[in-house]
């Protein structure tokens, strides 16, 4: 597939995953009128020796793949590269495998059958963020006893080690360090970190389980991110806003 000029993800080299010749050709067209440069893999294996010869900025997979299947292929880039941006394309009533491909660090999903116009809106806005300030952030770097988040360079470090944090992962602890001592529904999260005025609030929820694995004590028992029953969470410094 070759690039096409136009506006929006101009020059993005996105690699598309996906055994299904119509639904890969569908998508291919519609990310290459948006500006993509395009690349197809119809299997894991394929879909892994290319992401291996010509990093992506983005990849769109497929969770039902012939060989190595989506989720595992998810597990392998992300091994490689944690902050890669991954959107899935899942089965309509796969909430598990959804759910599971959230866990293992997809950014986004999309269910078939599918918009090829929201498709490309949510790759777009994947894209985004992953170069971009979030829109939460201010131009300070944020610090909250150990843990130290740079939102211009996008980095975010605990006791002095990096933290490998995916798209939404960083987007969702940066809105919460600016947004402290309030209680954030699922829906509101949902709307103001991902940009989605409706969605499956599961995401929010996978996303927070994720983030707390990586910068609480012991996630059971959070002390940043704090469960607010009957609401949603609810940000804590550990001495007040640095």
């Amino acid at each position: 597939m070759s690039a096409a000029g136009s506006v929006g993800s101009v020059g993005h080299r996105v690699l598309v995953v996906d055994d299904d010749p119509i639904v890969a050709d569908v998508v291919c067209r519609y990310l290459e009128q948006d500006g993509c440069q395009v690349r197809l893999a119809g299997t894991g294996e394929q879909a892994l020796a290319a992401a291996a010869a010509e990093p992506p900025d983005l990849v769109v997979l497929d969770l039902m793949l012939p060989g190595i299947d989506g989720l595992e292929v998810l597990r392998r880039l992300r091994g490689r590269d944690p902050a890669l941006p991954v959107v899935l394309l899942t089965a309509l009533g796969d909430e598990p495998d959804r759910v599971l491909g959230l866990e293992r660090g997809a950014d986004d999903y999309v269910a078939k059958p599918f918009s090829p116009r929201e498709l490309v809106l949510r790759i777009r806005s994947v894209l985004r963020r992953s170069g971009a300030v979030p829109a939460a952030a201010t131009a300070d770097v944020l610090s909250d006893g150990g843990l130290v988040v740079d939102p211009r360079r996008r980095i975010a470090r605990l006791d002095d080690q990096p933290l490998a944090l995916t798209v939404r992962e960083f987007d969702l602890l940066v809105f919460l360090l600016t947004n402290p001592g309030r209680a954030w529904s699922r829906a509101d999260l949902l709307d103001k970190v991902w940009g989605w005025q409706f969605g499956d609030q599961s995401t929010v929820t996978v996303h927070v389980r994720r983030l707390r694995e990586k910068v609480e004590a012991d996630p059971a028992a959070p002390e940043r991110i704090r469960t607010v029953w009957g609401v949603g969470y609810r940000y804590e410094y550990a001495g007040g806003p640095g």
